[in-house]
Order: structure tokens, then sequence, then C-alpha cells
């Protein structure tokens, strides 16, 4: 009796362990980051992975999926065996999808994340194991413009709620194993807040020379915001087709908007001192046109710098 309970406690042991799913270590060193396009919302990046494990029906050269990928060039290879298990090297080139945040452009944070999974194992056979030693990211190559405030991997669980088709009771989905590469990245922004908003400002000086000549002085107090008004127009056209379609009110939107509203203040002080003039009130319309001056440009600058702190914060 003790002989056939100790057979049958080898034989539950022995299932017990054949059906522990395999722990490959993955690791990655990402060597650039690179293209970074806000409109087609993507960006590109090259990485080297690695794979350490002993089951030899993996193929990672032809089993590995990115889910958010938009495409993955195929990989270039390097197989090798070390201490009896099978070591495998990838170098990766993929475009990737990411929904990017504007709210704050060009002062924003980005979070960035590449997520990794056999195409066909799931994580009954198969469970990655992160090498947090060795992955590493090239800080001095990695991004151009941008600061690198954390890097990580880890690993992760990826639910489907689906069983891609199989028909057996109980496999109506699947979770697979995921190993996830994290980066946030802060761009160095002044020069490109310049470069983009210098037409901005500049439209709306144009439009507060029209303080300067005297209130009855039509064309130049007319003229001249209306054309700082298209000038402001057309520079956030070209903002705008920079970055993707938003919902929200972004940074660029604001500061957009309080020059058409300030270029609008520059018109009304103008037509007020000019009923002014016309009733016959020179002096008062004198008075109307420097107090208007100094309330619009005031404001405009105050409101100015709000905004952009708060995008800073």
């Amino acid at each position: 009796m003790k002989r056939i309970c100790f057979l049958l406690l080898l034989l539950v042991s022995g299932w017990g362990a054949s059906a522990q799913p395999d722990t490959v270590k993955v690791g990655a060193f990402v060597i650039s980051v690179h293209d970074i396009n806000f409109h087609d919302k993507e960006y590109t990046v090259r990485f080297w992975m690695w794979f350490l494990y002993k089951n030899e029906g993996f193929d990672f050269t032809k089993q590995l999926d990115i889910p958010n990928a938009k495409s993955i060039d195929p990989p270039e290879a390097i197989i090798d065996t070390v201490e009896g298990k099978t070591w495998v090297m990838l170098k990766m080139k993929c475009v990737m999808k990411e929904n990017w945040l504007v709210h704050d452009f060009p002062f924003d944070h980005q979070h960035l994340k590449i997520q990794i999974e056999n195409s066909i194992l799931d994580n009954t056979v198969l469970i990655f194991d992160p090498d947090f030693a060795g992955s590493k990211i090239d800080d001095e190559e990695a991004l151009d413009g941008w600061t690198i405030k954390n890097f990580k991997v880890s690993a992760q669980e990826n639910y489907y709620a689906t069983g891609f088709g199989d028909p057996r009771i109980g496999h109506d989905h699947q979770t697979f194993s995921q190993f996830v590469i994290e980066l946030d990245i802060e761009r160095s922004a002044w020069g490109l807040f310049m470069k983009i908003f210098l037409g901005m400002y500049i439209a709306f000086l144009i439009a507060t020379i029209s303080f300067t000549p005297h209130p009855s002085e039509l064309e130049p107090r007319f003229g001249l915001p209306v054309g700082g008004l298209f000038a402001a127009v057309g520079n956030k056209y070209i903002i705008d087709s920079l970055l993707p379609e938003s919902s929200t009110f972004t940074l660029v939107d604001t500061l957009h908007a309080l020059t058409f509203i300030a270029i609008f203040g520059t018109l009304l002080v103008s037509a007020l001192a000019l009923r002014q003039i016309d009733n016959g009130n020179k002096e008062q319309a004198e008075i109307t046109n420097r107090q208007g001056a100094r309330l619009v440009i005031s404001l405009y600058v105050i409101l100015n710098v709000i905004f952009i702190t708060l995008a800073l914060i």
C-alpha cells in the first residue's frame, strides 16, 4: 500500500512539474528613439533584445510580436549556446503607435511603452523574467532634443478576451506574458517655443502699433490689427499641421486665442476712440486710446506668463 501511494505521489509530482511554464530571461538595450511624428501619432525605435532559455522549441526569430507597433522590420539575429541554454540576440527596428499628450506642447512630457510578447505561446507555456541589471538605454545617442527622465523594464500579463478561434472548452480567452520597456521623456522646449510662437507674437506687436497714430487715422488704426490677425491665424494653421487632432484646449490653442482676443481689443479701443472724436471729445479719445493700449498689452503679457507657467509645472 505504501509503495502504491509513493508511485502515485511521483506521478502527480511529475505531472505538476511538466505543467509549469518555462521561464525566459529577457532584456533590452535601447539604441535610439527618433523620427518622432506628432501628426501621424508614431515614432521609430531601434533596440537590441536578448533571450536566454532551455526549451529548444522556442523560436523568437519567428514568434516575436509587438502589439503596439505599426510595423516591425525583420530582425537581425545572433544565436548561440551558453552553459547549456539557448542565447538569442535580436536587433530590432519598429515604428511604434503613440497617443501623444499635446496639452502642454511644446513643454510636453511623454511616456513611451514598448510591449513585447511571444505571438504563439501564452503564459501557460512561457513566462518572461526581465533582466533588470542588463537592460539599459544609450543616454547620449538615444533621443535628440529630449531629456530621458526614467527608464525601466518589467514583466506583465496581457489578457485577450478571445480564444482566437480555439473551439476547446475553457479556451475562450488567453493571457500572454509580456516584456515591457518604458521611458519617460521631457522636451528641451524653449528654442522650439520661440520658433513656433515668434510669428504669433510679431503679429500681436504689429497690431499694437495701431495705438501710435492719432485716433482719427482710420487706415493704420484698423488696417494694422487686421493684418496682424491674418498673420496670427496663419501661424495657428502651421502649428496645427504639426500636431494630432485633439478635442481638448491645448496651450497652442490658448495662446492663439489670447492673441485673437487681444487683437480684437485693439480694434475695439480704436472704434471707441473714433466714436468719441465723432462726438467732439478729442481729449477723451486720446485718454481712451492711451488707457486701452495699456490694458490690452498688460493683460496679454500677464495671461501669457500665467498659462506658460502652468504648462511648465
